[in-house]
């Protein structure tokens, strides 16, 4: 294994930095690596060295068969570091991944197990299925130990798949609201305009709306319409509950190809529907919608426009953080919620 021996810095001038040292200014709150591994020291260095409180400083003597940290953070961030993640260089054995692209954060959670089985290695990411934003950090790689052995780090590198931020892509959207009471004018609809904000998240706009009565077949000839005209999803509000004049379910299943699931353990929102149809998607939307900020129509908005249909395996497991907490100060998609 590496050996470590301490040297005084008058006689370290001209050896080679085993690793980073960092140096924190109290005074403007910095703190980062002042000296990077490598580097070789200077006589013009030995001040700075004092003012950081150093009189010795660490050489490490790598043996055969030894991996610095850096080395092993950045093999294992290589791996990691999929589709839509860019991997920044490492310092004092710790690597960044951040997102390229607006774009939904997917990976399989077990490879995180895995590789933390290891007390070597320290690995944290953001929640599975999360939007995320343009450089937002969504990973970080941390070793433990300042030299780990090869065969330490070729298990991390085995364990480890590709973590990917899928980019949305915007769909050809259009909206079917439905109720007799909208249709005469009596009551005014207030999802469209919601639609169409949350809509631009994916950089995607609402093609079409209408409003129709209760009826099933209005409403799946509004749907059927709308599909033949291009939409690549149609969204239909209202009428989704299991009282007898709710036919809006029934009206999507009578002209969908497969109907992927009807119900979800998610609150709000548990009335959400999804069918496919030659490769549209036709989405059965609770009146919750319409006045609950944020529903589980959100969670599976998220994945339809990073082109993921969820299966009904899936949405079962959405029960465990699928209640919505309604905080006083809401801080979706930062919270459990959206980690469905």
């Amino acid at each position: 294994m590496a050996k470590t021996r301490f040297v005084k810095i008058e006689d370290a001038v001209g050896m080679s930095l085993a690793h980073d040292m960092t140096q924190i200014v109290p005074a403007t709150g910095y703190k980062g690596a002042r000296y990077r591994k490598g580097q070789i020291l200077a006589p013009d260095d030995l001040p700075v060295l004092r003012s950081m409180g150093k009189e010795r400083i660490s050489i490490l003597e790598l043996e055969e068969g030894d991996v610095h940290e850096d080395d092993a953070a950045a093999r294992l961030a290589f791996r990691l570091a999929g589709e839509g993640i860019a991997a920044g260089l490492p310092v004092e054995g710790k690597v960044s991944l951040n997102a390229v692209w607006n774009g939904l954060l997917a990976y399989d959670e077990e490879i995180l197990h895995t590789i933390n089985s290891d007390p070597g290695w320290a690995a944290a990411a953001l929640p599975d299925r999360v939007p995320v934003k343009k450089g937002e950090l969504v990973a970080g790689i941390r070793i433990i130990p300042l030299v780990m052995r090869e065969e330490q780090v070729l298990r991390g590198e085995n364990a480890a798949g590709p973590m990917a931020v899928l980019p949305f892509v915007p769909l050809k959207t259009c909206l079917v609201t439905t109720g007799k009471e909208l249709a005469e004018g009596r009551v005014r609809d207030v999802f469209a305009g919601k639609l169409k904000k949350k809509l631009s998240v994916y950089g995607s706009a609402l093609m079409d709306h209408v409003i129709v009565g209760d009826g099933e077949a209005e409403i799946a000839g509004a749907i059927s319409g709308f599909l033949e005209r291009g939409a690549e999803l149609v969204i239909a509000t209202g009428g989704m509950s299991v009282d007898p004049d709710d036919r809006t379910g029934e009206a999507i299943a009578s002209i969908a190809g497969e109907v992927r699931f009807r119900g979800v353990p998610v609150m709000p929102g548990a009335h959400l529907m999804l069918a496919l149809k030659d490769g549209a998607r036709i989405v059965g939307a609770p009146a919750c919608v319409a006045h609950d900020e944020w529903t589980s129509l959100d969670l599976l908005l998220n994945r339809l426009f990073a082109g993921l249909i969820p299966s009904e395996a899936e949405v079962r497991r959405w029960g465990a953080g699928g209640l919505c907490r309604r905080c006083r100060e809401c801080s979706y998609p930062n919270c459990a919620f959206a980690a469905r």
